[in-house]
């Protein structure tokens, strides 16, 4: 079989689950980890025929892509503001729309800055951050131990150090042991379970449900915490920069007015309001 029938057959078998556009594109990244050829060459190679281990591979990547299983866990690696992070089912798989909140946020970032990031995951966000300001102090902090092992081990693949902790957000006792911070930012879980059936099935079946889920009793209980936390861990001069739920624009907003801060929402690049940033009265 050549690239270009594998190719063909692959795209194939995708169309019956996805779109045509992601279905292509789950397609380059499979091949592209397949053959180690950027587009341009599979396409001066096409002809060639797979390796009997690669054609191998690709049947492994079909089952398991027709399970609905997202291409990243796949191939343990997914792709966030020009890195390569590796990723399993432990974490969210990194959005273009967090990498958006992290560029607003670097905006506002000293050199020196002590930064805190709530639910790191993967650790894409602070290791962004140690990367583009190398002098910031980054913590990270996560409930779950086996994030924190994936997130440390991109951590170490990039180069970064970063203080990681193992703790959950939600008790005021155990955030309370962590340092004041000139930068809070945070992509918390903000999903209701009653909107579990709204959601794509590869992300309700594969991707961490304590990472996405919140009750539907408080559906806003990360955002009531980080308010309280910002009162006594954010310096007077800090930021706090959050990913929301576009529906739940309004009422985060309204959250942190209510508890005398000063908000700025932000669209991302589909034009739904999905970032807000908040800072303390300064009267």
């Amino acid at each position: 079989m050549t690239i270009n029938e594998a190719r063909i057959a692959l795209l194939n078998n995708l169309n019956s689950i996805y779109d045509e556009r992601e279905s292509s594109a789950i397609t380059d990244l499979v091949f592209e980890r397949i053959t180690g050829l950027k587009k341009i060459d599979r396409i001066f190679n096409k002809n060639e025929n797979l390796s009997e281990q690669n054609a191998s591979l690709l049947k492994e990547f079909i089952n398991q892509l027709m399970s609905h299983k997202p291409v990243q866990y796949v191939l343990g690696e997914a792709w966030f503001y020009g890195m390569k992070l590796f990723v399993n089912e432990h974490v969210l798989i990194p959005r273009p729309e967090t990498e958006e909140l992290v560029q607003w946020a670097l905006g506002s970032l000293k050199k020196k800055a002590k930064v805190l990031d709530v639910g790191t995951g993967s650790g894409c966000i602070p290791i962004v951050i140690k990367k583009e300001l190398p002098s910031a102090e980054v913590y990270a902090c996560d409930i779950s131990e086996d994030a924190l092992v994936v997130a440390k081990k991109n951590a170490e693949a990039q180069g970064t150090q970063i203080n990681f902790k193992q703790l959950d957000f939600l008790s005021a006792e155990q955030r309370s042991l962590l340092p004041e911070f000139d930068l809070i930012i945070s992509n918390p879980p903000y999903i209701a379970l009653q909107e579990k059936s709204e959601i794509d099935k590869h992300v309700v079946e594969y991707e961490p449900h304590l990472a996405l889920f919140v009750p539907d009793a408080d559906d806003l209980i990360f955002y009531r915490q980080l308010v309280e936390f910002g009162r006594s861990h954010l310096h007077p001069a800090g930021f706090m920069f959050m990913e929301i739920h576009y529906a739940k624009a309004p009422a985060v907003a309204e959250l942190f007015r209510s508890n005398a801060y000063e908000i700025e929402t932000r669209k991302d690049m589909h034009g739904n309001d999905r970032m807000i940033k908040a800072w303390k009265w300064k009267g």
